[in-house]
């Protein structure tokens, strides 16, 4: 493996991790590894601290293709409340309101779900890294500051109904989603909520695929260093 030319790792994110962390602990020893001080290593598309699942990190020469695999096809299983909601539409806020559920049937999910299928509006969450102002978005949320963020367009390929338990104290669906680049599964939890009449936010997300590369890919970025201690490694930069 060559570091410098460019190599594509992917990762299955832990739960608590930033995409920020599993970049900083790659390079580290990567870095380690190659003896070097300094080495450009990128994500392609970031993971919320509470969603797990596939990273793709690029490293040297590689950070160039980035924007490539950041416009591939992505899947997330996602776990949804339903009958409460929290300003930041997951766990990483307490609940804020409550909704009722009682009306809410198998049969009326199955037809909310059918509704976002196709090209759709999506106004991202407050607390998301969105640009406002030349700030992200979540900094002025965390603030108190009232955050307007403008709809965008995304296509969702597909949502399957996976879980569906409504007589429990707390009502939970489980849905499979494909879709594109810039999609805010927090911010579609949030809409499927509303669609229902009701409130919803994540419980639970995974990101089961981006493009072809699957969970069954990825290393455990906790188990890196030994992983990359037993790796052939090449140190020559590519001829210019």
């Amino acid at each position: 493996m060559n570091f410098k030319k460019g190599e594509v790792l992917f990762f299955n994110k832990p739960l608590g991790w930033t995409s920020f962390k599993v970049v900083g602990h790659a390079r580290y020893h990567i870095c380690r590894r190659i003896g070097v001080k300094k080495l450009k290593v990128g994500h392609a598309g970031t993971l919320d601290p509470l969603a797990t699942g596939v990273m793709i990190v690029c490293t040297g020469k590689a950070t160039k293709r980035i924007e490539e695999f950041q416009y591939h096809t992505k899947e997330y299983v996602a776990t949804l409340r339903l009958g409460a909601t929290t300003p930041s539409y997951d766990l990483e806020h307490e609940i804020d309101a409550t909704y009722p559920t009682e009306h809410i049937t198998r049969e009326l999910v199955e037809e909310v779900l059918a509704r976002f299928i196709g090209a759709i509006e999506q106004v991202p969450p407050a607390f998301s890294a969105c640009m406002v102002d030349g700030k992200r978005a979540y900094e002025l949320a965390r603030k108190g500051e009232e955050v307007e963020l403008k709809a965008k367009q995304l296509v969702i390929d597909e949502i399957e109904l996976q879980e569906c338990r409504l007589d429990v104290p707390e009502p939970m669906i489980r849905i499979r989603v494909v879709c594109s680049k810039g999609t805010y599964i927090r911010a579609l939890a949030r809409d499927i909520g509303e669609a229902l009449h009701s409130g919803a936010h994540l419980t639970g997300l995974i990101r089961t695929r981006v493009g072809d590369v699957r969970l069954e890919d990825c290393l455990n970025p906790e188990h890196f260093k030994e992983w990359i201690d037993g790796q052939e490694i090449e140190n020559e930069e590519e001829n210019n």
